[in-house]
Order: structure tokens, then sequence, then C-alpha cells
């Protein structure tokens, strides 16, 4: 049994999962108070703590070629720093009412209590793995931990087919296809979805599937996965659909993930519709003044829609981290919320989306214009000059900007990024056609892709806004 909170003469700060909101609240708390005012003692489930996931996929398939470089800091460096890190160490409890968790060491299975006077609840998000026969047999993985791409690797080392099919084509699902192709295999991707990259309306998703088919995927969209058949030795052997079955040597589900807040759940925590942890703007658990939570187990506001998103960024879950560190360390600090901003790439085709789509806009009851625009990434006489398409939502009357897709060539994706400005000032498009984008052949043309699209979408609610 751990100390008690009477009997300490320093506060303690409880930190569950190690990955990046975990390891920033801490490491920001410890900037902020010395070991003498705040111990801090964090607990991590997986071998490795403050690494990448997102680079996952770039590891699988030899772009970054050791997994040490996707590390941003060791558990040693924590332990250097004053924060008490214990790895391979599963909190299987949180006790709010006592203010104390109950964690159970993965290698000798002894279990104890760790008393709190504040915590952080940092568990990220799981793989979606449905329930279908055969999802848990020898050669089916979820890629979401460095464990999880580790042991990818291993089979992907030990087995001697080269047919791998991806289940989803979502974000990981598109990465980890491509990843695969890398690798030399020969890759089949079921998608529930009519195009992949569901993130995006369909009619940019089209320019995905078609990269995707360039680059020698398989694509089968509009498909509902009903089992994974395995051979005489219990390992995958196929993924099976309602029309036909699509050998497999290995099998990576992409489909998404959801937020890993069962401990939460039991503790009688606020979730919200989409099963994430509920926080004020200092990232507090709602009615719970020293629960603190952060990353992808995390519910978000969207600024754009006014309503609560799930999304499982890297990015907020460090933002997440230095806000609860300053908070947990005695400052303040707030996360106001997100426009929903991310970016991807098959081959050489960026893929970038901002806002909203036109369901989610119909969704949040707004009446909109929808334009779409092909341009090139620099100017049209300039070597290199990459086809780009460009679509904008905008609201009908106000024209607020509402959202913004980008599917093209080099010096497409990060375009997204002057979108994401203008919809966290609540521009509208009309003001966006006055902005003032750096030019010069070699990176625009004289009228920047997203300066043509503003204009368009101008043009349309000035047609349709009465």
């Amino acid at each position: 049994m751990s100390m008690s909170r009477t009997s300490r003469t320093k506060e303690r700060l409880v930190v569950i999962g190690g990955d990046a909101a975990g390891m920033s609240a801490a490491s920001q708390a410890r900037r902020l108070k010395g070991p003498g005012e705040l111990e801090i003692v964090a607990f991590e489930r997986g071998h490795f703590t403050s690494y990448s996931a997102c680079g996952i996929p770039y590891w699988v398939g030899g772009d970054v070629a050791e997994r040490e470089q996707l590390i941003a800091r060791t558990p040693e460096e924590h332990r250097a720093r004053g924060i008490g890190l214990r790895i391979r160490t599963e909190v299987t409890e949180i006790d709010a009412e006592g203010a104390r968790v109950r964690s159970r060491d993965l290698a000798s299975g002894a279990e104890s209590w760790t008393s709190y006077d504040k915590l952080v609840i940092a568990t990220g998000a799981r793989p979606v793995r449905p329930e279908l026969p055969g999802v848990d047999a020898p050669g089916v993985h979820g890629v979401q931990t460095l464990d999880d791409g580790q042991a990818l690797l291993d089979t992907l080392a030990a087995t001697r087919g080269r047919r791998a099919v991806v289940v989803g084509a979502g974000y990981i699902g598109v990465e980890m296809a491509e990843a695969l192709i890398n690798r030399g295999y020969e890759v089949t991707v079921v998608n529930r979805s009519k195009e992949p990259m569901a993130t995006l309306d369909p009619d940019m998703g089209r320019l995905v599937h078609k990269a995707m088919e360039g680059l020698g995927i398989t694509m089968v969209n509009d498909a509902e996965v009903t089992g994974l058949p395995t051979g005489d030795d219990g390992r995958v052997r196929a993924v099976a659909t309602e029309d036909a079955e699509y050998p497999a040597d290995v099998v990576v589900l992409g489909i998404g993930v959801r937020p890993e807040t069962t401990l939460a759940k039991a503790a009688g925590l606020p979730l919200g519709k989409h099963h994430g942890l509920l926080t004020d703007l200092a990232m507090r658990v709602r009615g719970h003044e020293n629960i603190w939570a952060g990353g992808d187990c995390v519910e978000v506001l969207d600024l754009v829609s006014g309503s609560e998103r799930h999304i499982p960024l890297g990015t907020h879950a460090n933002k997440h981290g230095q806000v609860i560190g300053a908070n947990v360390g005695g400052g303040y600090a707030t996360f106001p919320g997100v426009v929903g901003t991310a970016v991807s790439k098959v081959c050489d085709l960026e893929i970038a989306r901002t806002g909203l789509r036109e369901k989610d806009a119909r969704r949040a009851g707004l009446q909109f214009e929808a334009v779409t625009v092909e341009s090139t990434s620099r100017a049209g006489y300039y070597p290199g000059a990459d086809p780009m398409t460009v679509k904008m939502l905008a609201e009908r009357r106000t024209g607020r900007l509402l959202g913004v897709q980008i599917v093209g060539g080099e010096g497409a994706g990060k375009r997204v990024d002057i979108a994401a400005v203008a919809l966290t000032a609540g521009m509208t498009v009309e003001q966006m056609t006055a902005l003032d984008l750096g030019y010069a052949p070699p990176f625009s043309p004289v009228w920047d892709p997203i300066l043509v699209a503003a204009r368009k979408a101008v043009a349309a609610v000035r047609a349709n806004g009465v």
C-alpha cells in the first residue's frame, strides 16, 4: 500500500499514460514545480514513452530506419528529470472518491494502490477491432503503439507470403497500405465507404482512390468485412466480405481508433457521445477539481460547428499536455478547441482537410455553398508544377468559411494551414481573397489555389445568398 495523502509532506501528481499528453503534462509540471514541491508518478503499460505514433507507418514502410528515431524521450531521460516513471505497469482502477489508483506490474503481477493529490488521465485511444470471426488470429494487427508496430514488423519478417490486406481506408489504412507496398507486398484495401478517406467528401476521396490504384493497390470499396478465415495452423489466411474472399498472409486493421476510457467510465467520470472524456477549457475533467485529461482519450470543442468531437492527433495531445502541466504546476492555460485540420499522403499525392465536410455542415444545420477549383502548386510555366484540387465550403448569406479539402502534388498539403488559420479567426471567404500570401513562381501561381477557391466561393455566396 502506498503512502496516504495525510502522511505526505508534498503534493503527488499521478499520470496514467506515458506518451504525448501524459509526459508533456508531467514535464511541464516539473518545470514549474521542483521535486521538493511536487512528486510525480507516471504509469505506462508499454515499453516506450514519448514517441511518435504518427511515424509508425513510415517506420514500417522503411522511410524511418530505426524505431528509436521515433522516440523523443526515453524512460531513463524522464527519470533523470525527476519523474517517477513506471513502465510495463498498467493502471487497472481509478478510485476518484478515495483519490487513488490501483496498478499492476505486468512482469510480476504484483498490485498496489497509489494515492494522488492531482491525477492526469492520458490513456490514449485503442484501434477498433470489430467482433468478427478470426479477428484475434495470429497475423492480424492493429497499429497504435510502438509495441504494435514492432509486432507487425516481426510478423512481416517471419511471413513467407507477400499478400497483405488492409481493412479500412482512413488515415491509418491508407498510410499502412503505402508502407506495405514499399515493403514489396501485394496490397488489397477493403473499405466499407464508397471512397477511401471518409474524412473527405466522396468527390475528393475519388482522387485518392485513383492515386492508390496507380501505386498498384487493389481497392475494394463499399464492402463490409464479415470475417477473417484462418488456416489449419490457426493463422489468418484471408479477409472475407459478403461477395468475396481476399487471400492474406498478413492483415492490418486500419478502421480507426476509439478513446480508451474503460478506466474513466468505471470510475464514473463524464464521457461524451464519442465515449471520450469531457473536460473544461483548462482540460480539467468536468465535475472533478483534481482530475485532468488530455490526448486521444478526450473529446474537444469543434470551433466551426460548436459541437464536441474526437480527433486523435499528436498535435492536440502535446498541446493538451502543456495546458494540463501548466495548470497542475500552479500556472494557468486553456485549450480553446480545434478546427479539425489533418494532412496525409499517398506516395506523391498530398491529402489535407480542415473544418467541415458537406455532411458535417448538414448535420450542424448549416446552409452552405461548395465550390471546387483545379490549379497548380507553382506557376504553370515553372518546372515541377503539380496539379491540385481545392474544395471549399462557405456558409450561405454570411460567407463564413466552413471547410477546405485539398488533394494534389508536392506543396498541396500544407496549404491547408492557411484555411485553418482563417477558420480559427472566423474569416469570410471574401476576407480571404485579400490575404497577403507569399508569391514567387517556384512556390505558387500569382493567384494561390486557396485564393482562387475563395473567389469562386464568394461568387457562389453572392449568387445564392438570398
